[in-house]
């Protein structure tokens, strides 16, 4: 396998380092990831490929995101099946740190707080998920600030001191997560840009999930709901009409095996819900319709872009 894997900080840090030499790199792209990598997870590691001369992903499971333990320990660990996925995207290096790695005193006592765009939606079903991503997301990104370039002269990299452009790639199914990166982003100033890829889908519209591997046969069949009822709303929006969520929120709730946690339409911003006229009127703007249910034992989440 020639693709590389370090497991401690100090490791990713030279062995970028030296990738950006010998490649003579002016970009850096970073792919962080749970694991139990997918063809979603794929899509972003080709994005980072395109667009970057050094690529790293990480394979971190974060359990200061899980409020329940159980989940924590349910959630899959593939690490061999993750570094070929990851290897057949022609990615650079894996960084696969232990939990000790990440927090060496322990849970930190300080943290990224997420505030009110985490508190809605996603963070009212799961309390602290938000605060615990995003701190771990913000120390994965200091972490692959890619090094100063080459020494001045060379014959393609950056000049002396300056540092390769830095991008992070994140999917747009969990779009309240690439909202609250990009804000954290912007108003702490860290030096990266945050690139969102569109969600990827099995042929039959469900969203990919590292969760979908535990729906049975029927639970897959009723999930497919969520995505028609997205889609519904993205077909009506599209052409300019009214966009009538009672009526997709009603073939959401006509599956009995489907238990919905929210159904709305938002601001992409602020993630505040739109003025009740767009259901009545016809739609105009930029808007982001959310879904979240639990299929079975599973909760899925999936939304779509909805713009005029």
């Amino acid at each position: 396998m020639s693709i590389q894997l370090v497991t401690t900080v100090a490791g990713l840090r030279a062995e970028s380092a030296r990738l950006l030499g010998a490649k003579r790199g002016v970009s850096q792209g970073l792919v962080p990831t749970m694991g139990a990598l997918h063809e979603g997870h794929a899509a972003l590691a080709r994005a980072a490929v395109e667009n970057n001369d050094v690529v790293v992903a990480s394979i971190f499971v974060n359990p200061l995101q899980f409020g329940d333990a159980v989940d924590l320990d349910r959630y899959p660990r593939t690490l061999d099946a993750d570094l070929a996925l990851l290897e057949g995207q022609d990615v650079d290096l894996v960084f696969a740190p232990t939990v000790e790695e990440v927090y060496p005193g322990g849970e930190p006592l300080v943290r990224i707080t997420s505030g009110r765009l985490g508190d809605k939606w996603e963070g009212a079903s799961r309390p602290g998920h938000f605060d615990g991503a995003l701190t771990v997301v913000a120390k994965l990104l200091h972490y692959g600030i890619p090094a100063a370039g080459l020494p001045a002269g060379a014959a393609a990299g950056p000049q002396r001191g300056s540092l390769p452009a830095y991008r992070a790639y994140f999917g747009q199914k969990d779009a309240q997560q690439l909202a609250l990166v990009r804000r954290m982003v912007s108003d702490l100033d860290f030096p990266v840009e945050i690139v969102g890829v569109p969600t990827v889908r099995a042929e039959d519209g469900l969203a990919l999930s590292s969760r979908n591997r535990f729906l049975s046969g029927d639970e897959r069949d009723a999930a497919l709901v969520l995505s028609r009822a997205l889609r519904l709303l993205e077909e009506r929006a599209n052409a300019h009409e009214p966009l009538d969520l009672d009526s997709a929120l009603a073939l959401v709730e006509s599956q009995p095996l489907v238990e919905l946690d929210y159904f709305d339409v938002v601001d992409p911003g602020t993630l505040e819900p739109l003025a009740e006229n767009c259901r009545e009127t016809p739609f105009r703007g930029d808007a982001l319709a959310l879904i979240a249910a639990k299929v079975g034992p599973v909760r899925l989440i999936d939304n779509v872009v909805l713009n005029s």
